[in-house]
């Protein structure tokens, strides 16, 4: 099936492109969909850490800016280091080999990976917390002044603080769950610590190094607090299920600094777009690649806002009520619908566009991506039914 759509996506995309000429028509600094002043063609390099939703959706929103305003004058190749930090390197270093024109870096171990391999080829990073602890930086000014910018994936952690004292004002102690070997893991959770002191809470600290402890440590975690936080932390994102296992029959509710993880294993969560800021990075990596901006001068960016949400499934198991204002986290299944239908939206009007416009071939690249991401998450869907069904509903989902 995703085979078959993605050919068909991908045949109507090369007809329209064939119709309105090889080379894409140029765009001006309005950031409107085109190839940009010149007629070059590049080849970008994506190392992702591990899959999972929150680095899927950053990766994704890169991709649909850069093909919605270069077209097919854009390539990509990918590599996943699947949660190990040395595969960052290997990934990393192919790119150079084969001669990209620019790195997208999404997550910290794949940032230090490409700032270390190269001081001339640019470096974005994305779903990066803090570039001054990845990075080793001194005196952050906001500006890394290499080859290396991007965008931060930071929550404002004292609203965080502010927000779990709003469910739950009446814990003593709270546990901060991360892995050790994420330095930025350590940074959320340092900053977060004098936050939650200041609402007189008892803070303790539970690290697992890696998938083999995440139960163990998590349940060490349950059974001295009242209230655990899990930052933006890449494994704990791939290991939602482990934990929820341990932290529901426990009755010990989970306060996550993104979506994913709150979808997998919490309650309630302060999240940023994942999406708008990998879309944010790609409009950076257009600026230099077709207009040469100066990624030593670029500031690292910031998602423009948080989001409060909840899990409605775990909310319940536990007894929770949401405050008001808290929007519910949209079921896995239900979000893959919703997303089909954008798809044939996007395709209806791809061809009401007209196949030989620029227009009409940019809706076409946005279709193609979004129904890869949907197909993903069907994928998802399949596997997880031979759980639980209800959870699939209900938007308990571990991943």
């Amino acid at each position: 099936m995703k085979k078959f759509v993605s050919a068909l996506l991908a045949a109507a995309l090369a007809a329209s492109l064939a119709a309105c000429g090889s080379t894409p028509a140029s765009a001006g600094t309005d950031g409107s969909s085109a190839a940009g002043p010149t007629a070059a063609s590049y080849t970008v390099g994506i190392c992702q850490l591990v899959q999972h939703d929150a680095l899927d959706a950053a990766t994704q929103g890169f991709k649909d800016a850069l093909t919605e305003k270069l077209g097919d004058a854009v390539k990509f190749e990918e590599g996943n280091a699947s949660g190990d930090s040395a595969n960052c390197s290997t990934i990393v270093n192919g790119f150079l080999s084969t001669g990209v024109d620019l790195i997208l870096a999404n997550a910290t171990a794949p940032l230090q990976a490409a700032a270390a391999a190269t001081a001339d080829v640019p470096v974005l990073g994305t779903s990066v917390t803090d570039y001054a602890t990845a990075l080793e930086l001194d005196n952050w000014t906001g500006t890394v002044g290499t080859n290396v910018s991007g965008t931060s994936d930071l929550a404002p952690l004292d609203e965080q603080a502010a927000m779990l004292s709003e469910m739950f004002p009446d814990a003593g102690t709270v546990g901060l769950l991360y892995c050790s070997a994420e330095p930025n893991s350590v940074y959320q959770c340092t900053q977060i610590e004098s936050y939650l002191q200041e609402y007189g809470y008892t803070v303790e600290w539970f690290a697992f190094t890696d998938t083999n402890d995440v139960a163990s440590v998590t349940q060490a975690a349950c059974d001295a607090c009242d209230v655990i936080y899990i930052p933006t932390d890449n494994t704990a994102a791939s290991n939602t299920e482990a934990i929820a296992n341990v932290v529901l029959p426990a009755g010990v509710p989970v306060i996550a600094g993104e979506e994913g993880i709150c979808r997998g294993c919490g309650v309630a969560t302060l999240s940023i777009d994942y999406y708008d800021l990998g879309y944010a990075t790609g409009e950076m990596a257009y600026e230099i690649l077709t207009y040469g901006a100066d990624v030593s001068t670029m500031p690292v960016g910031t998602a423009a806002s948080a989001t409060k949400k909840y899990n409605a499934a775990n909310c319940e198991a536990l007894n929770i009520t949401p405050p008001e204002g808290y929007e519910e986290i949209v079921p896995l299944a239900e979000g893959a619908a919703s997303t089909m239908e954008e798809v044939a939206s996007l395709v209806e009007q791809a061809f009401a566009a007209g196949l030989d416009t620029q227009e009409g071939a940019g809706l076409l690249t946005q279709a193609q991506g979004k129904f890869s991401g949907a197909v993903d998450a069907l994928e998802e869907i399949t596997a997880l039914l031979s759980r639980n069904p209800d959870e699939l509903l209900s938007g308990n989902t571990a991943e």
